[in-house]
């Protein structure tokens, strides 16, 4: 397996196209469509929200009842959540618009947007946008980065991963972008995830490699401990690759597997590192813990915690918070066996140990959380389990932003 530059269009025949439909924003690209030259088997997983917007509700019944999708639109700005039947309305019009322009079935168009809750759409912008979207389509690196862009709300940068790797002999390519700043917490966030591969598989073994990657990927990550109505995640395969298709848990399925982890695990951490206002990705790592669920909540817990992230923002090494959050996770551990560390490019420093704070340099450990990207490593000393889990600091800008989220 090898990280390739590119995102939903690295695949054989997907291609994809944007334009500034103008729904909320002004002066920027808001719609992006992703289009496969022939039917595409599709899985999804949606928000653990009983708030669902209209697009989560469209898109699963249409990854539980059709075994194929060929296309799937999404805009920014409006997140078409708590609209009531026209809401619906309008997910089936798009869809429809879509058909019309490209003559896909509608069964076969999913749906998405991202943006303020309670507006309805404006149905004849979106509809304008998908008739010139429609004649720009395109499988260029190029035009899946415009996608990527337009889709951004209060994010600050496009995000995009790619992998390739081998099956029966045949190059097969997987790539995807999402968007993602703010509203970020376990179990689905306020984003918006879109893959793609040309692999032959079959539904149900997509379904499944979706549904449990999602849950050390997407599920391992939080800025502000909100769960979004519209969160949803689509991943779609064309099997243009001409590999044999995979129907079972073989040598290939399991290369799949980790492909798949590859680009879920890029794109969410991308997204953390992005929150809204964030200067920092802030990454906890628990090893040697005794069950797999254990580590994951104990990761969870401390990128978590409102106090450990305004200290990863202060760039000062308040491990007291660390091991407060650790402790009231609700997993029961010996406080004075375990080891904290910071890690980051300058450096790894040992900052507890046996109870106590280890003989550590404030200094250096300040250094150490200066830099973009810093880890938390928790040694728990149980056993052989590990996980990791994805944040960012909390930092004044993040409630500048979200104090006039609506202006």
């Amino acid at each position: 397996m090898k990280m390739i530059v590119g995102g939903v269009t690295a695949a054989k025949g997907f291609t994809a196209a944007s334009t500034a439909a103008g729904i909320k924003y002004e002066s920027r690209k808001d719609m992006a469509m992703i289009v496969s030259e022939q039917e595409a088997v599709c899985a999804g997983t949606f928000t653990s929200n009983v708030v669902k917007a209209a697009p989560v509700k469209w898109d699963m019944r249409l990854v539980a009842e059709e075994t194929c999708a060929r296309a799937v639109v999404a805009n920014a700005g409006i997140a078409n959540a708590c609209t009531g039947d026209e809401g619906m309305e309008y997910c089936q019009k798009t869809a429809q618009a879509v058909e019309r322009a490209l003559g896909i079935p509608a069964n076969q168009v999913l749906v998405a947007s991202t943006g303020v809750i309670g507006m309805q759409l404006p149905m004849e912008k979106l509809e304008a946008g998908i008739s010139v979207m429609a004649s720009e389509l395109s499988g260029t690196a190029d035009s899946g980065q415009e996608a990527a862009r337009a889709i951004m709300t209060t994010d600050t940068k496009s995000k995009e991963a790619a992998v390739t790797f081998e099956v029966d002999g045949k190059a097969v390519t997987l790539g995807g972008m999402c968007k993602g700043s703010g509203m970020i917490h376990p179990n689905m966030c306020t984003m918006l995830s879109f893959v793609t591969t040309d692999l032959a598989i079959s539904k149900e073994l997509l379904q499944e490699v979706l549904r449990e990657d999602v849950k050390d990927t997407y599920n391992m990550i939080s800025v502000d401990g909100d769960t979004s109505t519209n969160d949803t995640v689509l991943l779609l395969a064309n099997g243009m690759a001409g590999n044999s298709k995979i129907t079972e848990k073989d040598d290939n399925y399991r290369k799949f597997v980790e492909a798949l982890n590859a680009v879920n695990t890029a794109l969410a951490k991308k997204m953390a590192g992005d929150g809204e206002g964030a200067t920092a990705l802030f990454e906890t790592e628990v090893i040697h813990a005794d069950t797999k669920e254990h580590a994951k909540t104990l990761a969870k817990s401390v990128i978590c915690s409102s106090l450990t992230k305004a200290a990863i923002y202060g760039h000062d090494a308040n491990w007291g918070r660390i091991l407060c959050a650790l402790g009231y996770s609700g997993v029961d551990f010996d406080p004075e066996k375990i080891e904290l560390f910071f890690e980051s490019k300058s450096g790894r420093i040992l900052i507890y140990k046996d109870g106590v704070a280890a003989d550590y340099s404030e200094e250096e450990a300040t250094k150490i959380l200066s830099d973009e990207e810093v880890t938390v490593l928790v040694d728990m000393k149980m056993g052989e389990e590990r996980a990791a889990a994805w944040g960012c600091d909390l930092t004044h800008e993040y409630v500048t932003i979200n104090a006039d989220y609506r202006s």
